[in-house]
């Protein structure tokens, strides 16, 4: 990416000092068995607050002032109160417990709570998303661009599935029966980092999940909106990052993708 600001240039050593970290824990899984409980769960919360304290102290050196959101340490805020880091050390959790590439490191900065940067780095698979308010989106320095698909029928969508004590499973199996007969494929890779990312990609045309955290979606917000795409909520207002829901396309999709999402929150008759 060329004529990245300073800030961009921190996130993306300090994304990738936190993913040195990871894959060396990720190695060790499969020593202790990564299906047990005792050990390896353990091991991954381990690596977890290590990349978080890895990736705040090098934000942290770089803008004292600014504010930190992240999963682990929970919220700080800064002197200048207008912009804040948003981190997610390892999205993907259960992916990287159980030995599965698919897991991720979210940085995202965020001015007046609008993502202006974000950053990506899928340490298992070598691919580096970052973005950059009006400097487009790329992928290992090379330009990325979401799908030019326009129906949806012929689209691959993405989402998150409620698992144990998440809210709206009946809503879920809703969405499924909807989407599953109007679209060509729907996926669920277990880490909005992925989704988001491969959405700005062109790999997915949507993603859409009801019930997750500002460090889930914040990077994936403005690699598709640099990418081309849109962000909005789930029922399709502005999107707030806070908001707790977030549904990202390629654009060309998203009014007949929120049409049917709509359809999956009113209640069955009998």
């Amino acid at each position: 990416m060329q004529h990245a600001s300073s800030e961009l240039k921190v996130m993306i050593q300090a994304a990738q000092a936190a993913g040195q970290g990871l894959l060396r824990r990720f190695g060790q899984l499969g020593e202790l068995g990564v299906r047990t409980k005792t050990g390896p769960a353990d091991l991954v919360s381990i690596a977890d607050e290590e990349a978080e304290r890895t990736v705040r102290e090098i934000l942290g050196k770089a803008r004292p002032s600014f504010g930190f959101v992240g999963e682990e340490g929970g919220t700080s805020r800064g002197s200048d109160d207008a912009q804040d880091w948003i981190v997610d050390p390892l999205d993907g959790t259960t992916n990287f417990l159980f030995g599965t590439p698919l897991w991720g490191i979210n940085v995202a900065l965020a001015r007046e709570g609008e993502v202006v940067a974000g950053v990506t780095w899928l340490p298992a698979l070598r691919e580096m998303f970052v973005a950059e308010q009006g400097g487009g989106a790329w992928l290992n320095s090379e330009a990325i661009h979401v799908s030019a698909r326009h129906r949806l029928v012929d689209s691959v969508i993405s989402c998150g599935i409620p698992f144990a004590g998440k809210p709206d499973h009946p809503v879920f199996a809703r969405e499924m029966a909807l989407l599953s007969e109007r679209t060509a494929g729907i996926r669920r890779t277990g880490a909005c980092s992925v989704d988001m990312a491969y959405v700005a990609a062109g790999r997915w045309d949507a993603y859409w999940e009801r019930a997750l955290n500002a460090w889930d979606m914040a990077p994936g917000v403005i690699l598709v909106r640099e990418a081309g795409g849109v962000a909005s909520s789930v029922t399709g207002g502005l999107l707030d990052i806070h908001g707790g829901n977030v549904c990202v396309s390629n654009g060309h999709i998203q009014g007949a993708l929120m049409e049917q999402l709509s359809r999956a929150l009113e209640a069955p008759t009998s």
